[in-house]
């Protein structure tokens, strides 16, 4: 049993974690490899993810799977990734069903082949009851062009009578995102040792907990993961509020 887990306050538990998945190519590349070789090596790290989160009960996992950005890279990785997503679902299925979790798929899924836009519809059907969790896939996804997306949807809705301007604050804006179902992100977690959010959940992570590990994605582990949620619940979360607001709540 991991003595790490045992740590874990399971009364002061993120709601919704995020994950940036970076890593894989350098991680291939220090083997002498191509990149897809690090991509096809990095199931086994979101396999650690998924468990762990199932492990200590966090309702939402959001992975950032593949970036808007991501459609720009060589032909040839892009291939290798949409085809690693159908061999991967086509897997894992079962074993998401099994776990009770139900996935979710947000961003500009259009922009995806049909094959892979009909694997994520069939996973999606096959868990739409199941209610011990949350897995979220990111997929064709870019926050600043969900962003938008809002604001011209709104635009709409106030054009036509369907709301106030006036009535728009944050919680109606919530309600145009991907993410309208879910709650905002508690801990953003990013590997590879960058620090950087890359265009991932920009109003979501308003007031997360930020990670930025120096560990390549495929080396990730339910350890680290559950080291994560330690050091997440040894922080003090004051949304804005000063530390001895927070202390007389």
């Amino acid at each position: 049993m991991s003595l790490i887990k045992d740590k874990i306050d399971p009364d002061n538990l993120p709601k919704h974690v995020a994950v940036i998945m970076d890593g894989n190519g350098r991680w291939a590349k220090s083997r002498g490899e191509e990149r897809t070789f690090g991509h096809r090596n990095a199931i086994n790290a979101v396999r650690n993810a998924i468990n762990a989160c199932n492990e200590i009960h966090i309702p939402y996992l959001t992975l950032y799977t593949f970036s808007s950005e991501n459609w720009n890279r060589p032909a040839e990785e892009v291939n290798t990734l949409m085809n690693l997503l159908v061999e991967t679902l086509l897997l894992e299925a079962e074993e998401i069903f099994s776990k009770g979790l139900r996935m979710h798929v947000i961003g500009n899924l259009e922009k995806l082949p049909p094959l892979v836009k009909d694997q994520l519809n069939r996973v999606v059907e096959l868990t739409k009851e199941n209610t011990k969790g949350n897995l979220v896939l990111a997929i064709s996804y870019g926050s600043q062009n969900e962003i938008l997306n809002a604001v011209k949807n709104i635009s709409e809705d106030v054009k036509e009578g369907k709301i106030d301007a006036a009535d728009i604050d944050e919680k109606l804006f919530e309600n145009y995102l991907y993410t309208k179902d879910f709650p905002p992100v508690d801990l953003l977690i990013r590997t590879s040792g960058e620090i950087r959010i890359s265009n991932f959940l920009l109003w979501q992570i308003a007031y997360a907990e930020l990670q930025f590990l120096d560990v390549l994605w495929p080396d990730f582990t339910k350890d680290i993961f559950f080291q994560c949620i330690v050091d997440y619940q040894n922080k003090e979360r004051r949304f804005g509020k000063t530390g001895e607001q927070i202390k007389i709540q």
